[in-house]
């Protein structure tokens, strides 16, 4: 909903400050006064073409600033929008900006940040339904209409439930495409895998095999040094001659020589624990040096057999991955890979026999919808027919066009015809009008300018309130071409449509005006020698003065129809509610 609408140097606007609140809020002042001029510097802040020529004169820059309130019903679709531009502040607000400079440079923006003007429009052909500027008039686009109708038949559970299998299909469908893409490379890509699978399981590889098998490599390449070592080793400890006598022997004199300071000296009895200790070591290192050296052997086969297995896990490490388990995994992979694979062609088999099933389903739902979407065409027509008799429009008539295409891919019907379906059922739906007998119907794009459109978008707007989803609902001069008994009509659908919406119309009927909960006299004055444009808010005798004037020159006889007129309004509502 509009909340606050700022203006500054567009056209013959200075300065401009204008708050809407719900309701029916009714523009009213003489032709030339800068009603259209509000409406036109709101239609470009909603993206419409901005030129130099609208900026005041003596100005650099025109500006154009709105506030609106986002109704809890159009949050998700709204802060969708702003969540892609990152513009989200308030969950509850979204302030539009257009500003227009003389150089030519034309600046749009959303909560404070630059923004295209593409994304102005977007947003606001979600909040402001104008007439008058086909821009912003969503009855206009016929890819709505299926919208409208299936909004005013109530089809949302019908449709949650088609989506579902329509999305169901689309998935079908693309893994079927997939599918039958592969099987061009199933083939050798089989064979491929076949090979690697072989490679890796005739290996025989075992997960911790090549530490071993290096250490083991590493034995065998060094088996005469580590030969000689041990010989070494068991000469110092248990071989002795004259001149030098082994470890053995020398740590047997230490051994008894502490053994006797032990018996000396009771204190020293953890010395003696600890020789004995010593020698026992001695004798089993000197046991399993032995042990050790008697299985040292210089084997030149054994030492290749180990080289070419190294050799064969570091090809397999190179192709299949950095590790024996890395190896492993990729077979595992590669078997799983293999049998779908193997398995593609009943895969394919089970997918065609679920596309076939949903498809069917598709043509169950989709006919549903159909026949559901005709009975509400039959019910908007005859409402349509009831508006356009209150309004004047007795030679209108209003009818929803379904269209279905052939298509030799599409569903297949029990007819045997096989028709196009989308993700919104099995026809394509538009409105088409009628104004005068024997012309024939024509899109809503196609219909006369003027009062009779603006009517006729009235009486539509009246009937689809309920499954419009705009907020604000704007009327350019309505009334053109229609008297003052009609203009009661007009008046009172466009209060009615303020249960839903909040409406703004410009008017120069009084039987239209006095409808409004807010009546907003627009006029224009000469200020310093400069034309401005002023807005003042009529209340109360105010208002009933403006009223009457509307009727014609300001008497008693015009003061005491105003005050009629308002009566009759106020009991017609009172009434209705």
């Amino acid at each position: 909903m509009l909340i606050e609408l700022h203006i500054n140097n567009f056209a013959i606007i200075d300065h401009l400050e204008l708050n809407f609140p719900e309701g029916l809020i009714v523009l009213t002042g003489e032709t030339g006064a800068g009603k259209s001029i509000i409406m036109d510097a709101l239609d470009t802040l909603l993206g419409s073409r901005a030129e130099s020529i609208s900026i005041r004169g003596g100005a650099e820059r025109a500006n154009i600033e709105a506030t609106f309130q986002i109704p809890e019903f159009l949050k998700p679709q709204i802060h969708e929008i702003l969540n892609k531009g990152d513009l989200l502040d308030d969950p509850d607000y979204v302030i539009l900006e257009r500003e227009i400079r003389r150089n030519g440079r034309n600046i749009a923006r959303v909560n404070g940040r630059t923004v295209g003007v593409s994304f102005l429009r977007e947003i606001g052909e979600h909040l402001v339904d104008m007439h008058g500027q086909s821009d912003h008039l969503s009855l206009l686009k016929i890819n709505q209409h299926l919208g409208f109708l299936d909004r005013f038949a109530r089809l949302d559970s019908l449709l949650d439930h088609y989506h579902s299998v329509y999305h169901k299909l689309q998935d079908v469908e693309h893994e079927l495409e997939t599918l039958h893409q592969d099987e061009q490379e199933a083939a050798r890509k089989a064979d491929l895998l076949t090979y690697q699978i072989n490679e890796i399981t005739s290996a025989k590889l075992e997960i911790g095999e090549e530490k071993a098998l290096r250490e083991e490599r590493n034995r065998l390449a060094n088996a005469e040094g580590l030969a000689s070592a041990c010989r070494e080793a068991l000469s110092l400890l248990d071989e002795s001659n004259p001149d030098s006598p082994s470890i053995s022997e020398l740590f047997g004199e230490v051994f008894g020589v502490i053994q006797k300071v032990a018996k000396l000296d009771n204190s020293q009895e953890s010395l003696s624990e600890l020789s004995t200790t010593i020698d026992g070591n001695l004798t089993e290192l000197a046991k399993n040096i032995r042990s050790y050296s008697e299985s040292i052997e210089y084997n030149p086969k054994r030492l290749n057999q180990v080289e070419e297995r190294i050799e064969t896990i570091y090809k397999l490490k190179r192709k299949y991955g950095n590790s024996i388990e890395e190896i492993l995994q990729f077979s595992i992979q590669a078997q799983q890979d293999l049998e779908k694979i193997t398995h593609a062609e009943e895969r394919i088999d089970f997918l065609e026999d679920k596309k076939e099933t949903l498809r069917k389903e598709i043509v169950i739902l989709g006919s549903e919808l159909s026949d559901k979407r005709h009975e509400a065409a039959l019910k908007l027509q005859q409402l349509l027919d009831k508006e356009f008799n209150d309004l004047k429009l007795s030679q209108a008539h209003f009818r929803v066009d379904f269209q279905f295409r052939t298509d030799p891919n599409g569903v297949l019907l029990p007819d045997g015809n096989r028709i196009a379906f989308t993700s919104n059922g099995l026809e394509r739906v538009e409105f088409l009008i009628e104004t005068n007998p024997g012309e024939g119907y024509k899109p809503l794009a196609k219909i006369a300018s003027g009062g009779e459109t603006a009517r006729i978008m009235l009486a539509l707007k009246n009937v689809l309130a309920q499954a419009d989803h705009i907020p604000t609902l704007i009327f350019d001069e309505i009334d053109q071409g229609i008297g003052g008994r009609v203009g009661t009509t007009v008046g009172y659908k466009l209060w009615k449509l303020t249960t839903q919406h909040q409406v703004i119309c410009i008017t120069h009927l009084p039987q239209l005006a006095a409808f409004g909960n807010v009546h907003l006299h627009v006029e224009k004055k000469i200020q310093n020698n400069r034309t401005i444009t002023q807005v003042t808010n009529v209340k109360g005798e105010e208002r009933t003065i403006e009223l009457a004037q509307m009727l014609g020159n300001l008497s008693e006889g015009t003061i005491k129809s105003a005050n009629e007129l308002l009566f009759t309004v106020k009991q017609m509502i009172k009434e209705e509610k």
